[in-house]
């Protein structure tokens, strides 16, 4: 559960469901909204002033990411060290490590964003794509070689619900 890096901004408070887990060294600041089943590794900042953070249920942060004024919808993974401006992601996407997705993003259901990659300002990415690139492309899944099926089972079935529950100090 959350200790003292959870911040009130202009009197709202970070709510955190008591099925997450939410590391003791994660920030949370403002509108903040972690649903079920969702983790927030070490390290991870969610900064809700300018517009609410939610971290949907089923959802995952990884360590070191940034998400300021993001919304995500439920079994999206999103990377380490990823950095998330005033963005929606939609269910089951995964946003992979380092990638930068800049302001008036939206990322469509059961996407791939691949590591690295630099999404740009109000772009629009459609269900089930593959992203890459800097700045980014997409191309629809069923065009490529990948086996999304496969990712999501990986990503999206609770393994990492089942991982941060297995930690017995770090939440």
């Amino acid at each position: 559960m959350v200790d003292s890096r959870d911040y009130a901004f202009e009197g709202v408070r970070p709510e955190v469901h008591d099925d997450a887990r939410v590391s003791r060294e994660a920030t949370l600041v403002g509108d903040v909204r972690v649903g079920a089943d969702a983790s927030v590794w070490p390290g991870v900042v969610l900064r809700g002033d300018v517009a609410p953070v939610d971290v949907g249920t089923g959802s995952h942060v990884g360590d070191n990411a940034v998400l300021h004024a993001v919304s995500l919808g439920e079994r999206v993974m999103i990377g380490h060290g990823a950095v998330l401006n005033e963005a929606t992601v939609d269910d089951g996407a995964l946003v992979g490590f380092n990638t930068t997705v800049n302001a008036d993003v939206h990322v469509g259901e059961r996407c791939i964003v691949a590591s690295g990659t630099v999404v740009p300002e109000g772009y629009d990415v459609p269900p089930e794509s593959f992203v890459r690139g800097v700045p980014a492309r997409a191309t629809p899944l069923a065009e490529t070689d990948i086996d999304a099926d496969a990712i999501f089972e990986d990503y999206s079935t609770g393994g990492y619900t089942d991982l941060a529950s297995r930690h017995e100090e770090l939440f």
